[in-house]
């Protein structure tokens, strides 16, 4: 849907907002999902790890939560792919905490690295035109950052399997946000690019 008032060509700004609220509550959704499949393989192969897994699902819990809360104000509804998140979400989890614990923390970084890339994006579109949403996106990359972080620190090694999963997860984790858009993530992207450098 294109701004009619809009010269400039840029879709309305209130479209693009519920997009964004769209595809971060489904990521959370999907992020949690991640994390309780590992987490219920970690208890059998690597006890060690589970609190720190259960402390970050704890936290994208808390995440979607806020997410979903903040739709309502602004006319946004959940995806309607949800059961696309639930499902992908799980699967990834299941298979990255069956390859190993460096695997659980190579599936992290690579999902937490995307995000953090969209979250950049978000940021910069939502400065001057949701200051609410922006703060409350902020706070969370915060968050996001220290999961980062603490997958980073966690690796034992950075071999084969990193420098060849790290993409790949990667991949899927942004072909998963472009189904749950209908392929509108890609002109969210420059779009939200474009604001943050005020064209």
């Amino acid at each position: 849907m294109i701004n009619p008032s809009s010269n400039s060509g840029m879709r309305d700004a209130n479209v693009t907002i519920r997009r964004i609220l769209k595809v971060n509550h489904a990521g959370e959704f999907g992020a949690i999902r991640i994390y309780g499949a590992q987490i219920l393989m970690a208890r059998r192969l690597f006890p060690d790890i589970v609190p720190a897994l259960e402390e970050m699902r704890e936290d994208e819990i808390d995440h979607c939560r806020l997410f979903r809360g903040a739709m309502p104000a602004r006319s946004a509804r959940p995806c309607r792919v949800m059961a696309f998140w639930s499902l992908g979400g799980f699967v990834l989890g299941l298979l990255t905490a069956l390859g190993g614990r460096n695997m659980i923390w190579i599936c992290t970084e690579a999902v937490e690295s995307t995000v953090h890339r969209h979250l950049q994006d978000q940021l910069a579109f939502l400065a001057k035109r949701d200051p609410e949403l922006h703060t409350l996106i902020a706070s969370i990359q915060e968050q996001e950052l220290a999961h980062l972080r603490k997958a980073e620190d966690s690796q034992k090694r950075r071999g084969l399997g990193h420098a060849l999963l790290l993409p790949v997860i990667g991949a899927l984790t942004d072909l998963m946000i472009w189904l749950s858009t209908w392929g509108d993530s890609s002109w969210m992207r420059a779009e939200m690019v474009r604001a943050g450098k005020g064209l």
